[in-house]
């Protein structure tokens, strides 16, 4: 039985061997270098649109031939990490835009440098560009980006007395805006003005915009215990306490996506989320008379800043086919298909041409929001992994926990948290 079993797997193991021979032969055959592109786009809405763009570049030309292989969210970083400790990774990969340095510092990624176009960096949308340079080398290209809008209803607005045509400017017109957007019937609250705790904002990103745009690490400095990032939580919390405690515990177990939205059900009158939140707004919103707004600024003198992330194409190291790599990368960032990329995906692209094409190519509301995060792009931190303080986020971010459960004043907090990473320099 043994021997039976032992010569029936040899013999599968043959058809195998010769079934990847042949096809390897085919390929060979067919002169077409293959690369395996890795993307965690397998929505029904966005992979097919990733798969169109792969097949317009195979079209395109007679010597590569990609393939797209999706992997989920949660699975494909550290599957890539793995593939380039095994010496097998994909040809090209979609990766975090924020941490593409540490992965530099890692030497998880290959160097461009020798394989991109000259003048390559031209293209790109200069601080998008900054974030895949590592010790003045650049290890990806950007792809993809995103920054945060307020939104606000104006007939809520108007309701309330206010100008629909003048969004908050400052946190204190947007506090002053929403204690008058706030409705209540008795002691509940028919529609809050506005919860700096809710939407796609939170509290790292308030403290940065308080601070003028001063990173938690600058230029290798940690600068958590500031006084502007320790008013802002301050002011979120005060926001909280005004509104109780039961109310936002409450109000926030209701909340959900597409029409249980609180902006979209007019739960919420202002609300921040990136530019795409249009898509929703379009198809679960499309009777609300609504405006997009820049964050406000702490204050007068101060930036509107926002907060932005966003997605690069990189080549992982070991790759077996840099220059075709390379060559897929380039078309893929290249004018036509950025600009396909943000029309079918109402998304910000890292190609100046093509989001300039792209918003020429929009109309009505949806021209209105994209030029909006056009503009807010320009004062957007995204906030790149530090390399000496890798792991400053996991220790600031408990105590900001701390901080919103009442448990620790801002300053007792942040003083804590600033010893902590300080503590933790990377060697």
């Amino acid at each position: 039985m043994y021997k039976k079993w032992t010569l029936y797997l040899c013999a599968l193991l043959l058809i195998v061997m010769s079934a990847c021979s042949n096809e390897k032969q085919a390929s060979e055959a067919n002169g077409k270098i293959e690369l395996d592109f890795w993307t965690f786009w397998g929505s029904e809405t966005r992979r097919p649109i990733v798969e169109k763009m792969i097949d317009d570049f195979n079209n395109s030309q007679d010597e590569i031939v990609v393939k797209h292989t999706y992997v989920p969210w949660g699975d494909i970083w550290t599957k890539n990490l793995a593939a380039v400790a095994a010496g097998n990774p994909p040809d090209v990969i979609v990766n975090d835009i924020r941490s593409v340095a540490l992965r530099a510092d890692n030497n998880q990624v290959e160097d461009l440098s020798g394989l991109m176009s000259k003048g390559l960096e031209d293209k790109f949308v200069p601080k998008l560009w900054d974030t895949v340079e590592h010790e003045d080398k650049p290890y990806a290209v950007p792809f993809n980006t995103d920054t945060r809008l307020l939104f606000y209803n104006k007939d809520a607005f108007r309701e309330a007395g206010l100008d629909p045509e003048q969004p908050p400017a400052t946190w204190a017109e947007l506090k002053e805006y929403a204690e008058k957007l706030n409705v209540k019937n008795g002691d509940n609250y028919e529609q809050v003005g506005f919860y700096p705790g809710w939407g796609n904002y939170g509290p790292p990103s308030w403290m940065i915009n308080a601070d003028d745009n001063v990173d938690f690490i600058e230029d290798g400095e940690v600068k958590i215990n500031t006084q502007a990032k320790q008013e802002a939580l301050e002011w979120i919390t005060d926001f909280k306490k005004e509104l109780g405690e039961e109310t936002v515990q409450n109000m926030s177990a209701e909340f959900g996506s597409e029409q249980q939205n609180p902006f979209i059900n007019g739960k919420v009158a202002m609300w921040i989320e990136p530019g795409t939140f249009f898509t929703q707004l379009d198809q679960f919103a499309d009777d609300m008379d609504y405006g997009a707004a820049l964050i406000p600024s702490y204050t007068e003198e101060t930036g509107n800043w926002s907060s932005g992330g966003g997605f690069v194409l990189e080549i992982p190291k070991g790759a077996k086919n840099p220059e075709a790599s390379m060559e897929f990368i380039e078309y893929m960032t290249d004018v036509e298909a950025q600009t396909y990329w943000a029309e079918n995906n109402f998304d910000n692209v890292a190609n100046i041409e093509a989001s300039e094409k792209a918003l020429e190519n929009l109309d009505g509301k949806a021209k209105e929001v994209y030029q909006k995060t056009l503009e807010s792009m320009e004062q957007t931190s995204f906030s790149t992994v530090s390399l000496s303080y890798p792991d400053y986020e996991s220790l600031l971010n408990p105590y900001i926990d701390e901080v919103m459960e009442g448990n620790m004043t801002a300053k007792e907090a942040l003083e804590k948290a600033q010893k902590d990473v300080e503590a933790s320099k990377r060697k």
